[in-house]
């Protein structure tokens, strides 16, 4: 069985008959001492988890002697002007043994409930252009082009043919490039109408959808 424990500002995890050394304590030395800020307790793999603290939970030891701990030089120094301090620090410790832990009152930890597949929210879907016509086949129009109008509802070259140039022109507005849209409604009327043949011999006479 262990715990985490906070004492005197900092935290531990501690086991019956183990010896720490902390911050000093105002405790004198062989007097008992009690810690009540437990933070976690774990008995065998029972995980108690405090919110922050476990109520009725404590640490009991006993103070075993009051030291100082190993010297720590601390030197400053500033270039070009002639400062140099150098001072010694010995930190001052109380060791303690941890004689008991008490976890009356402590709560279990639940484990926690895995999400139900209901539960989770559906993932959004891209727009796709499922059902719908390839707009690439319109001289002037790439991949970019093309998604970006499914996005914006227009996904059959009959939608297309009913879109005036200018809007379509703000459409892809964010579409890098020059792009001239003048003919794309009546190429997507064309191929709306299936006369193929008549749309190939005119996109042979464009140059990105330019007459």
């Amino acid at each position: 069985m262990y715990a985490i424990v906070e004492i005197a500002g900092q935290q531990f995890k501690v086991a019956k008959d183990q010896k720490v050394f902390v911050h000093r304590l105002a405790t004198e030395e062989g007097k008992q001492v009690t810690f009540d800020n437990v933070l976690l307790l774990d008995d065998n793999g029972q995980v108690t988890i405090g919110a922050p603290a476990i109520n009725g939970a404590a640490v009991e030891a006993k103070v075993l002697k009051h030291l100082k701990g190993d010297k720590v030089i601390v030197f400053k120094k500033k270039r070009r002007k002639g400062y140099r301090v150098k001072n010694g620090h010995r930190q001052s410790l109380t060791e303690i043994v941890i004689e008991n832990i008490v976890a009356s009152g402590a709560k279990k930890a639940e484990p926690k409930k895995e999400a139900k597949k209901e539960d989770a929210k559906p993932v959004a879907k891209k727009a796709s252009n499922k059902g719908g016509d390839d707009l690439k086949k319109i001289e002037g129009i790439g991949p970019k082009i093309a998604s970006t109008l499914n996005e914006a509802g227009i996904t059959t070259y009959a939608d297309l043919a009913k879109t005036d140039a200018a809007k379509i022109s703000e459409i892809i507005a964010d579409v890098r490039g020059n792009h001239v849209t003048d003919t794309w409604p009546k190429q997507a009327q064309l191929a709306a109408d299936g006369k193929w043949d008549e749309l190939k011999k005119w996109q042979d006479e464009l140059d990105g959808g330019k007459a």
